[in-house]
C-alpha cells in the first residue's frame, strides 16, 4: 500500500505520469450516480484522497459529474477528468481528510 502524497523535492517525474499524488490500489465495487442521476456500478481500481480510477460500463464524457458512494465517507461528488475504453478517472470536489481516507482504505481492503 502506498501512502506517499507527493514526490520528494527535486525528484524527477516520469515523463508519462503527470500525477503528483500516488494512488492506492484497491478492487472495490461501488455504487454511483451519473449526471442524469441514473445509478451506475463502478469497480474502483485505485484511489487517493483527491480522486479515483474505475472501470465502468456506462460511457461518460470529460466534465461529467458523478456521486460515488464510498465507505467511511458517504457520497463523494466528483468530476470525470477522462474516460477511455471502459475506464474513467475522476477528481473529488473536496479532498478526503486523511483520517477518513485511512478508514476508507481499511474498509475497501477488508476481505
Amino acid at each position: 500500500m502506498t501512502h506517499q502524497f507527493s514526490s520528494p523535492a527535486g525528484a524527477p517525474a516520469a515523463a508519462d505520469d503527470r500525477r503528483e499524488i500516488e494512488r492506492d490500489e484497491v478492487h472495490y465495487r461501488a455504487r454511483g450516480f451519473g449526471p442524469d442521476a441514473q445509478p451506475v456500478t463502478l469497480l474502483i481500481v485505485n484511489i487517493s484522497p483527491h480522486g479515483l480510477m474505475a472501470r465502468c460500463e456506462t460511457p461518460f464524457a470529460e466534465g461529467d459529474r458523478l456521486r460515488v458512494m464510498l465507505p467511511a465517507v458517504g457520497a463523494a461528488a466528483a468530476e470525470v477528468r477522462w474516460c477511455l475504453g471502459g475506464r474513467l478517472g475522476a477528481s473529488f470536489d473536496t479532498a478526503i481528510d486523511l483520517a477518513s481516507y485511512y478508514e476508507l482504505l481499511a474498509q475497501m481492503l477488508k476481505k
